[in-house]
């Protein structure tokens, strides 16, 4: 029987020294004397190949580079724009193929959406009919209020939702969709985080009326006060306990107790532009506290003072890597 054998990931300087040769090529024509030690770099090493052959993949897509790249490539080789692009293009080889399909999709799923965040930034509006809907980290939403109902579709991330009576004379049902179903609300705050293929809700007061977007015929599932579920289009989840610090990410904190460090790292790097690595040695490794999100940074530093970690980081910081200290 034949065995596939995953490659080893790419070495972040082998990635910026990829992604550093993509941005000279896309500025103007190379030298000969460039152009030949471009040539001698690809052939060097078999890692630097496969990094050229995933920069020529990215390419082949684009048909250059993604337009909010290609405006740092014509600045000074020194500058803080060009060297934050050239940590982007990195990252976007490192996860080649699907992060070009990813990128895409994100700007699609952003950039369209009636209101959205960027990475890092939090948001709260308040609606037409007086509820309140906070955007947590690189997310976006349409909001659809007609004579029907009062629809907020959730594209991306994760809101919290706090409901205002209809005053009007229509009594219109309040809606929460995502990809996977649409969660009626009743009379309620909750908490709703697109996580694709599946949708997790956590309710905070009130209950919450779910039903599946390819399996309306199921009967719905009520999550009370308390309670939290995670359901696709066609499958409901079981009604676990909700997190007690489900919200804490409105107040700028990330809370720990006894969490995984990878776990832990994950929902750091959704506040983080770039990158976040957890060595397995110590993944299991078990973190507890209120950490700021705002200021990821601080958080890497205060698990360095805290724990057996070591933090090191590449690309001009969009690239970091957590190991054993």
């Amino acid at each position: 029987m034949l065995s596939l054998r995953k490659e080893p990931p790419l070495s972040p300087e082998v990635l910026e020294e990829a992604a550093e040769w993509l941005m000279r090529l896309s500025e103007n024509d190379l030298s000969d004397s460039e152009r030949a030690e471009w040539e001698l770099w690809k052939v060097s090493s078999p890692e630097r190949d496969r990094a050229w052959a995933r920069a020529q993949l990215l390419q082949s897509k684009l048909g250059g580079l993604p337009p909010s790249l290609a405006m740092s490539a014509l600045d000074r080789p020194s500058s803080p724009e060009r060297r934050a692009a050239l940590g982007k293009l990195a990252l976007l080889l490192a996860v080649m193929p699907v992060g070009w399909g990813s990128w895409k999709l994100t700007q699609s799923q952003q950039w369209t959406a009636d209101y959205r965040t960027a990475v890092g930034e939090r948001r709260e509006l308040t609606l037409a009919d007086g509820s309140r809907i906070t955007l947590n980290t690189d997310s976006a939403v349409d909001v659809l209020f007609d004579s029907q109902q009062r629809l907020i579709r959730l594209r991306e991330g994760e809101i919290l939702v706090q409901t205002a009576a209809d005053t009007s004379a229509l009594a219109r049902p309040f809606l929460v969709s995502t990809r996977q179903g649409h969660m009626q609300a009743l009379g309620t705050r909750f908490i709703v985080r697109e996580l694709n293929p599946f949708t997790h809700l956590a309710v905070l007061e009130g209950a919450v009326k779910v039903v599946l977007a390819d399996n309306r015929e199921s009967t719905p599932l009520i999550v009370n006060a308390g309670q939290s579920t995670e359901f696709t289009a066609q499958t409901q989840g079981a009604l676990t306990q909700a997190n007690r610090h489900a919200g804490a990410w409105t107040q700028g904190m990330l809370m720990a107790d006894k969490m995984r460090l990878a776990d832990f790292v994950a929902e750091l790097t959704r506040y983080r532009r770039g990158f976040v690595r957890c060595d397995p040695a110590i993944a299991e490794l078990r973190i507890s506290g209120a950490f700021p999100i705002s200021d990821t940074q601080r958080t890497l530093n205060m698990l360095v003072q805290t724990y057996p970690v070591l933090v090191t980081g590449h690309l001009s910081g969009y690239w970091v890597t957590l190991s054993p200290a």
